[in-house]
């Protein structure tokens, strides 16, 4: 009974469905001593099995197995799915609706199946084969698993229903996040990726868009926090950004000195930070002209391969102290330049200091300099030096290659 309800408490711990499945069929396999186990999941009309996990072979006999399709519920297995009792068997091979096991699977002697229920509707069923003592499972080992089998279901609905808020928050925050618009004659690119585990909604986001005056401009920032409000939060200043920066034209500095006040007079102002770009047409060239508000600094990537920080005063973040001043700051740039945006989620890491994160990022963003801004964006946030815990937004623009 303590090794059921320590099986209980370890497979309703977790919320990812994979890691769910899993883990109750190894729980199974350890309570009852079972060589093999298995879960078969149900395809929607009941007829068969659309998923099929398998525990308990050697890298030996997986590899005899490599290129055999999995059941899908057809001899013994399907008997379990058209009659869901308790199925116990002492003689698989021999069973009156034993098919036969395919060329390289493993002989097993002795089954217990047991179907899953999840809302009274069957999900799936737990398989487990073989005793390690060589002995038949008994009613004592159909009790134990029928129990966990009831644990299972509530431990696969939690995990179904986080799946669906964690789906549905992602898509969220993504429609809160913009479509890049033409930027002719610049090109640019984005990225953004939730968090790997645990919250899914942030205060990441991002903007670009072309000023009347001929030049672009680029945003990115972070709301602190990671729930609804601070993807509320996060949607209200990069609209109000969007509209200042419009109206304006004036440089980085002075818009986000209004975004402040803005904040402050007619929001609950979160702790942001934020770093607003101008890249400017200057003597032929272009010229990047910018002002950060706490936000870690703008990478540059030459035409020719070299990648550059621009280590300036950063300001201090929105919704701290309107006092402050904020300084601009200017860099030349050369046709082709890339200038990359980004947030701390692609560099931080818990186990290593910021420096080795934007170290890592700069070695990487150089050696894929000449690719494409979708393709070098995807790669930067593919192969990103962080730990995944802080949801990431990366920008990219690249000035022409033509004066």
């Amino acid at each position: 009974m303590r090794a059921l309800l320590d099986a209980v408490l370890a497979i309703s711990r977790e919320l990812d469905l994979p890691v769910v499945l899993r883990r109750i069929v190894s729980t199974a396999m350890e309570l009852v001593g079972a060589r093999y186990g298995a879960m078969g999941v149900l395809n929607e009309d009941h007829t068969g099995l659309v998923e099929f996990i398998p525990l308990g072979l050697t890298d030996e006999e997986v590899a005899d197995l490599a290129g055999v399709e999995f059941p899908h519920g057809r001899g013994v297995l399907g008997h379990l799915i058209s009659k869901p009792d308790p199925l116990r068997v002492e003689d698989l091979p021999h069973h009156p609706e034993s098919v036969g096991f395919p060329e390289g699977h493993p002989p097993m002697k002795t089954l217990l199946g047991v179907a899953i229920s999840v809302r009274g509707t069957i999900y799936g069923n737990l398989y487990l084969s073989d005793r390690r003592d060589g002995c038949p499972f008994d009613e004592h080992d159909q009790a134990i698993v029928v129990a966990l089998a009831g644990a299972a279901g509530v431990a696969i609905e939690n995990a179904r229903l986080y799946e669906q808020v964690r789906s549905g928050a992602e898509q969220f925050q993504r429609l809160l996040l913009p479509r890049l618009p033409d930027l002719a004659p610049f090109t640019a690119a984005a990225q953004y990726r939730p968090a790997i585990a645990g919250h899914h909604l942030g205060g990441d986001w991002y903007d670009a868009l072309r000023l009347p005056d001929g030049a672009c401009a680029a945003m990115i920032g972070d709301v602190v926090g990671h729930d609804l409000q601070a993807a509320a939060a996060m949607a209200q200043t990069r609209n109000m950004l969007r509209a200042l920066l419009w109206d304006r034209r004036t440089p980085p500095s002075a818009v986000l000195t209004a975004l402040d006040h803005t904040l402050h007079a007619i929001t609950d102002a979160s702790v942001t930070t934020a770093c607003l770009a101008r890249i400017e047409p200057e003597n032929g060239g272009w010229t990047l002209r910018w002002s950060s508000a706490g936000h870690l600094p703008p990478l540059v990537l030459s035409r020719g391969g070299g990648a550059r920080y621009l280590h300036a005063e950063p300001g201090v973040p929105l919704g701290v102290d309107t006092r402050h001043p904020r300084p601009d700051h200017t860099h030349p740039l050369t046709p082709g330049d890339t200038v990359i945006l980004y947030t701390d989620g692609l560099v931080e890491h818990r186990d290593h200091p910021i420096t080795t994160g934007l170290d890592a990022l700069a070695h990487l963003a150089a050696a894929h300099t000449a690719a494409p801004l979708e393709e070098l964006c995807r790669t930067l946030v593919d192969h990103e030096p962080s730990d995944g815990h802080d949801d990431v937004a990366i920008l990219a623009l690249r000035t022409p290659t033509g004066p």
